[in-house]
């Protein structure tokens, strides 16, 4: 009985000494949590969070520069967010045409696509709709200079409010020029010709004011069309024109330059909103990032494409410095068209251009 009396007592000791043992002490590893704790990104994704989900669509197919740069976007936000984020990229319209993808951006969805000033004109910004004006810049600089500006911020904050926020705005998408069935030199050499456009009014009045007869059609019906003869033409950068092997029935380039489309990407505002701040900064970044990606395969590819053009049997023109000034010429009706310039804010070209040659 005394063994069993003894046991029991040290039993009552040992217990009594590990309670307050537990409630006198803290975890080892708390006294560093504060000084150590994972992002935001970093923490859902350990903890087994669905990740977020975001849709890239685009008209252009793959291999060519805005698609690889958009493999390399992916590459950098699902790296840089510790698999917070998750990207899907949606080549060749595979999600549908650019107005269905910013109809469905308006409704919530995540989804992301590459869009213009042209675009975002008839998206409650009429100003954007400058941008793609024929013959507006000069030079890449003067592009650059204008998306820093004071101005471009205010259109951008505008577009926000309207339901579409842009990402970057620094991707080259590349110098459009003209492919058409027979030799152009001149605006004078476009008369009657039928030649394909985005299906907008800033890309429409930008070909009729040059003197063809511009005609809206998707691109993916566009190879088609010039078999059958029903359209001239097509205007575009060189690897989009090249990859959709328009070339094989379209023998005639005339670099006539009357674009120098930088392109923005944009999302939904809701979307936008919906995300942390951390993945709205990433989001961000890695767009801007990829950005420079994207400007050199554009560099490197339009050396390349015009090579191949001519391996392919197209006939490529380059204006002389007084056709090309015959061009800028015709171009500036498209400044006074009132069906254009009637809704924008009054003086809107002459402000731009103060901005571009400051």
């Amino acid at each position: 009985m005394k063994l069993k009396a003894f046991l029991s007592s040290v039993l009552a000791i040992s217990l009594t000494a590990g309670l307050l043992s537990a409630c006198g002490s803290k975890p080892a590893s708390s006294a560093s949590s504060s000084q150590q704790q994972p992002s935001s990104a970093s923490q859902s994704a350990a903890e087994g969070a669905e990740p977020v989900l975001l849709q890239i669509a685009y008209e252009n197919n793959p291999g060519e520069p805005i698609d690889l740069a958009c493999n390399e976007w992916k590459k950098l936000l699902e790296e840089k967010s510790g698999g917070s984020m998750k990207v899907e990229l949606f080549p060749s319209s595979q999600l549908g045409s650019k107005t269905d993808l910013i109809d469905q951006m308006l409704a919530g969805a995540p989804v992301c696509t590459i869009a213009d000033g042209a675009f975002y004109a008839e998206r409650g910004v009429p100003d954007f709709g400058i941008v793609f004006g024929p013959y507006l810049f000069d030079s890449w600089d003067e592009c650059w200079k204008l998306t820093k500006s004071d101005w471009y911020q205010e259109q951008s904050k505008k577009l926000e409010d309207a339901g579409l926020k842009i990402l970057a705005s620094n991707w080259v998408y590349g110098e459009r020029h003209t492919l058409t069935k027979k030799p152009v030199h001149t605006p004078d050499d476009l008369k009657g010709m039928k030649i394909r456009v985005a299906n907008s009014i800033i890309f429409i009045k930008g070909f009729d004011v040059l003197g063809a007869t511009p005609t809206p059609m998707a691109l993916g019906d566009v190879y088609t069309a010039l078999q059958q003869g029903t359209i001239d033409g097509l205007e575009n950068p060189l690897p989009v024109l090249y990859n959709g092997k328009f070339q094989e029935v379209a023998k005639y380039l005339v670099l006539d330059g009357h674009v120098k489309n930088f392109t923005t990407w944009t999302v939904g505002t809701d979307f936008f909103n919906s995300l942390t701040p951390e993945q709205q900064k990433l989001l961000v970044e890695t767009a801007e990032e990829a950005g420079v990606k994207n400007n050199d395969f554009q560099a490197a590819a339009e050396q390349e494409v015009r090579e191949k053009l001519i391996a392919d049997g197209v006939t490529i023109y380059e204006p002389t410095a007084e056709e090309k000034e015959l061009f800028r010429q015709a171009a500036l009706k498209f400044y006074e068209d009132p069906e254009i310039c009637g809704a924008w804010t009054d003086g809107l070209y002459d402000t731009v251009n103060a901005i571009l040659k400051a």
